[in-house]
Formats: C-alpha cells, structure tokens, sequence
C-alpha cells in the first residue's frame, strides 16, 4: 500500500486522507542576501503569521528578534512536501520582500505505520509493513521489500532509517 486508497470499484485517484499525511518540517532560508534589517524581520515575522494559515503550517522559532540564521522553520501535515515548500517559499519571499531559498525538509515521526511508508518513499521504495507486539511490550516491525530494491539501496541504511522512525525493532525481508 502506498499511503492513498482508492474508492472501491472505481478508476478514480487515489484518496489521501489526513490519517495519510505526514507532519513535514519546512526549513526556508528567509534572508540569503543577509539584507534584512531587524525591523524587516519583525514585519515579515509578522506577516508570515498571518498568511500560515493559509497552508495550515506552525511556525517554530517565531521571534521577533534577528536570528544568526535567517531560516523560518514551519511544521506542516502534507502528502506532497516539496508542492508544501515551493508554496511555503512563495509565502516567505510575499512576507519579507526577499528571494528565499529551500533549506531542508524533515518529518516529525510518530512511529507509525505511515511513518514507516514514508521513509521507504524517501528511499523511492515501497514495501509492506506488518506489526506484531514483542514479548518485552515493544512492537516489532516487519518489512518486506523486492529483493531488486535491496541490491540499490543497502539494507543497513534502511534499517537504520526506519528504527530511528519508528522508536521500536524492524525486521527486514524480500519478497
């Protein structure tokens, strides 16, 4: 499964539901040129304020004071985080008359199910995902994959990735 479902008995697109949607952190470098003064950075704090809600986005860090790094950082549920960012950017250079730039997008994990999906689509995989609870009161975690992904992606590195996303044991094996 690949995080959307599709109606039953119909061609239509696949419906993506919040329950599908993962919390990205959006880091937008507000200021590249370093020309903001700390009054420009207090109204386009300000004005950004405003506007988040359009993309229904948290900011973190919201101080009116000039940071070091001129980075704005919004947290924001998303099935698609880079059409998130490109909007999120038009937001920022709007609020501070600024040309941003994309910094990095990160998650915030809940160790779901979703979040095991998601890692897997950042590897450009997809695989299935079973639980089972463990005998010390911690779930285990299977994941199947093709044998095909694994020959291009070290195992290791995905292992690595899901354990530290799902704060519990994963098994990793092919189909």
């Amino acid at each position: 499964m690949d995080g959307s479902r599709s109606r039953a008995g119909s061609d239509a697109a696949p419906v993506v539901t919040l329950a599908d949607m993962r919390t990205a952190v959006l880091r937008i470098d507000v200021d590249p040129a370093r020309e903001l003064t700390v009054e420009r950075w207090g109204r386009g704090m300000g004005a950004l304020r405003e506007n988040a809600a359009t993309l229904a986005a948290e900011i973190l860090g919201d101080s009116a004071e000039l940071p070091v790094r001129r980075e704005v950082q919004m947290l924001i549920d998303t099935d698609d985080a880079d059409a998130s960012m490109s909007e999120a950017i038009r937001l920022c250079a709007k609020a501070f008359g600024t040309e941003p730039t994309a910094s990095t997008i990160t998650y915030v994990s809940r160790g779901t199910d979703d979040d095991a999906h998601g890692v897997l689509a950042g590897f450009g995989l997809t695989g299935e995902v079973a639980r089972e609870p463990g005998t010390d009161g911690f779930d285990i975690v299977h994941v199947t994959l093709r044998a095909a992904d694994l020959e291009r992606i070290p195992e290791s590195r995905i292992h690595t990735a899901l354990e530290a996303a799902l704060n519990c044991e994963v098994r990793i094996g092919t189909r």
